[in-house]
C-alpha cells in the first residue's frame, strides 16, 4: 500500500501549504484530495511535487507492505 504520510511532513518542514500548492503552483485540489484518501496519483504529478518541494520521491510517499495482498 502506498502512503502519502511523508508528503505532509515535507510540506510542514518546507513551510508550504496545500493552498499554495493549489493557487501558486497549480496542483489540482482533486489531486490533494486523492492523496489524503490514499488514492493513486500519476508519476507526472509526483515529479511536479518533487520539483516544487525540492525533495526526493521518498519525501512524498512510502510503500507499506500489506500482508493481505
Amino acid at each position: 500500500m502506498i502512503s502519502y504520510e511523508p508528503f505532509y511532513k515535507t510540506l510542514n518542514k518546507k513551510g508550504i501549504t496545500e493552498y499554495a500548492l493549489i493557487f501558486k503552483h497549480g496542483i489540482p485540489a482533486n489531486t490533494l484530495h486523492r492523496m489524503k484518501h490514499g488514492e493513486a496519483i500519476t508519476t507526472k504529478t509526483l515529479n511536479e511535487l518533487c520539483f516544487i518541494l525540492d525533495c526526493r520521491v521518498e519525501d512524498i510517499l512510502i510503500y507499506i507492505k500489506n500482508d493481505k495482498e
